[in-house]
């Protein structure tokens, strides 16, 4: 957000908080919900060449690509909030090199995909549909938000140490982006935040903190690669070093240094290291 309109937006939840509390927790709800759409990136050329593919979900299109048709696996590729499929373009072409067929989408609210808002439930309600229709998918590549979307569909979907996921920085604690969210709004209300808990509750019938990875992996079986950098504000370390601490023989960790939350997946050194893995 540029300052001078996160100045507005925090002007506005001040005196949003002093007149309702839900209303207030609403609107930081929607607003969470939201991606800012930042895809002014030339399309690569080897979405070009993909197999278009749409499906719809909760009456919204969504849109995805495929290559190398007749592949002896699928491996599906889950981007992050704010972000798109194109934005891993160089993952597609020795994935197909390795055997893969590769799938892509951009989730409901982003890319070429119908929608506005977006949340944890939907994207793994996503992954579930794409695995009933294209699948059974045998690997997976998960950045941010899709590490928690992936990680809730995971514990639907029926899979084995024979499963391969690879989590790039991913969405580990819900609590923790909810609490990141409220300090850049300046929204320190506890009244406010409570009520937020109870539109999530309301809309899942689950509690703010079980949308977990953490959580989640006490299900899942996959043998999983978890890349994450030390410098992340994103998506803090520190949520991914709780899980590392519970020594799952599943998790191979591999942490990064200077890379932030984007540049991880570009870096040359983590995407051989993906590719070996899978």
């Amino acid at each position: 957000m540029k300052k001078i309109g996160l100045r507005l937006i925090r002007t506005k939840f001040k005196l949003l908080t002093m007149l309702s509390k839900r209303k207030a927790a609403e609107k930081a709800f929607e607003l969470f919900c939201t991606p800012i759409k930042q895809y002014n990136t030339k399309k690569p050329s080897v979405f070009g060449d993909a197999e278009k593919l749409y499906f719809k979900l909760h009456d919204l299109k969504v849109k995805g690509y495929m290559w190398g048709s007749g592949g002896k696996e699928k491996l599906l590729i889950l981007h992050g909030f704010s972000s798109c499929a194109y934005k891993f373009h160089r993952f597609v072409m020795p994935l197909v090199e390795k055997g893969y067929e590769v799938y892509a989408f951009d989730a409901p609210a982003h890319g070429g995909s119908e929608g506005k808002t977006v949340n944890a439930l939907i994207y793994s309600e996503m992954i579930e549909k794409i695995n009933k229709k294209y699948g059974p998918f045998k690997s997976y590549i998960a950045h941010s938000f899709g590490g928690i979307g992936l990680s809730l569909a995971m514990e639907n979907l029926p899979h084995n140490k024979q499963n391969k996921m690879v989590l790039i920085a991913p969405a580990t604690e819900t609590n923790t982006a909810v609490n990141t969210a409220f300090e850049l709004l300046h929204i320190s209300n506890g009244k406010v935040r409570e009520e937020f808990d109870n539109i999530i509750f309301e809309k899942s019938g689950r509690p703010t903190e079980w949308f977990s990875i953490n959580r989640a992996m006490k299900n899942i079986h996959a043998s999983v690669l978890w890349v994450h950098d030390e410098s992340d504000e994103t998506t803090p370390l520190k949520d991914a070093l709780k899980v590392k601490e519970q020594n799952y023989p599943n998790i191979e960790f591999m942490i990064t240094k200077g890379l932030g939350h984007r540049k991880i997946y570009h870096d040359k050194i983590v995407q051989d290291k993906i590719f070996q893995f899978l």
